[in-house]
């Protein structure tokens, strides 16, 4: 569905057609218009040895509707008499069911297959990110280690086809970050190779930790992990729709019609409305998370910050605040990424004493920023550069680079920082 929004929204055919070619792995695309309930939309079918990919829990019923009808078969004959069919003649939805490990790509064998592919580092990478995000939601629901791992269900061909063409397409989108909306995940039951699971399948339920989810109460897959895979890798947030100018939107097909639910995805694709008059500043959701503490043993206090660091928190601090009975206590305020915040809560209520988290999302502007690296006589030094419109606006040497170096060369911290900005100043001059 992803890959025919892509195209509904504007990325040639041609690059996704290439990046299967280049794939080299006995695949094609069949790109059609189609309608679901009433939304015109890309539909992007791939076809592997003359065979069109099916929605899975198709496949399982197929795969258990060919296994009885074998069971029937061998009834009715001795055991020495069976029929048997030529490859060519059977689907793969038709193939007999075979136990899911016994088959299958690992990690390591489509990590090779993508790396050997003629596409860009980037798509790559971004590639390989989502097969081994689902490689970790498989370990960690079967209890076995990463490279074990064999991708039964999301390692044939055709799911290869859907990641690399998902990191190659939003790649020749050109965007900035993609944003997605809460997910309708669906309702009621899935047939996978390890039996019926309630939806949303295990897989997917581990891949969407942290993201909204809702159901509308259709009952019928909505997420698979494939697709759960792809959205939390290229997604940078999960948010309402955000404020924009409207370029171009896109509609992708899902193979199913549910009467009165059309079974598309959208993509749309245009300019932040802020962008314009921010001075070329980005802007993102972060939540802010506040507790207030009077009974904290202020040696626990620091200790509780720096484990806020270490679990992903953008900036974390403590205010002096007067509280019910004049007792003095402390603000801690932590920011952090949306999708950071119910872990970074469990923290807080683990390490202190508070009894409640405050929790909203706000919008920040930020200035575009980049490192550099300048020579000081006791070692490099990192430089945090940030600039609005081309032009530098602020500087600052890394405090983890100097307090390292001050320690390891007995200078004083400010001698060390001191020089680094002077490198700096010296590099631009020249």
């Amino acid at each position: 569905m992803f890959m025919g929004a892509l195209v509904d929204a504007g990325v040639p055919t041609s690059v996704l057609e290439r990046t299967v070619t280049a794939l080299d792995v006995g695949a094609r695309l069949e790109i059609s218009r189609v309608v679901r309930s009433g939304i015109s939309a890309t539909k992007v079918d791939v076809w592997v040895d003359g065979e069109k990919d099916l929605p899975r829990e198709e496949y399982w019923e197929r795969q258990e509707q060919h296994s009885h009808a074998r069971g029937r078969s061998e009834d009715e004959h001795d055991g020495h008499e069976h029929l048997h069919h030529a490859p060519s003649q059977i689907s793969r939805a038709e193939a007999p069911k075979q136990h899911p490990h016994s088959h299958g790509r690992g990690l390591t064998e489509i990590r090779e297959i993508i790396s050997r592919s003629p596409i860009s580092d980037t798509a790559k990478k971004t590639a390989i990110a989502i097969f081994e995000a689902l490689g970790r939601a498989e370990a960690k629901i079967h209890n076995t280690p990463l490279e074990s791992v064999h991708f039964h269900e999301v390692g044939t061909v055709d799911a290869m086809v859907d990641i690399v063409c998902a990191a190659v397409g939003a790649e020749a989108l050109g965007v900035d970050e993609i944003i997605c909306s809460p997910l309708n995940v669906g309702g009621g039951t899935v047939k996978c190779a390890h039996g019926t699971f309630p939806v949303p399948a295990p897989a997917t339920v581990e891949l969407l930790a942290d993201a909204p989810v809702y159901s509308s109460g259709l009952q019928a897959e909505l997420v698979t992990p494939t697709g759960a895979a792809i959205v939390k890798t290229l997604a940078r947030r999960f948010a309402a729709f955000p404020e924009m100018k409207i370029e171009q939107s896109g509609y992708g097909a899902g193979t199913r019609d549910f009467p009165g639910h059309p079974n598309v995805v959208r993509l749309t694709v245009g300019e932040a409305a802020s962008h314009a008059t921010a001075g070329n500043t980005a802007s993102d959701t972060i939540t802010v998370l506040e507790a207030n503490l009077d009974d904290l043993n202020p040696q626990v206090f620091g200790y509780v910050m720096d484990r806020l660091f270490e679990e992903g928190a953008l900036d974390a601090f403590g205010m002096p605040v007067q509280m019910k009975k004049n007792r003095p206590g402390m603000l801690l305020t932590v920011l952090c990424k949306p999708e950071h915040a119910s872990k970074l809560t469990q923290l807080i209520f683990t390490e202190t004493t508070t009894l409640g988290v405050r929790r909203r999302d706000e919008m920040r502007q930020t200035l575009a920023r980049r490192w550099e690296n300048v020579g000081t006589p006791w070692g490099d030094v990192r430089i945090k550069i940030a600039s609005m419109n081309g032009t530098v606006t602020n500087y600052a040497p890394e405090y983890e680079d100097c307090r390292r170096i001050a320690a390891e060369h007995r200078v004083p911290l400010k001698t060390v920082m001191q020089e680094a900005a002077r490198a700096y100043l010296g590099n631009l001059k020249s």
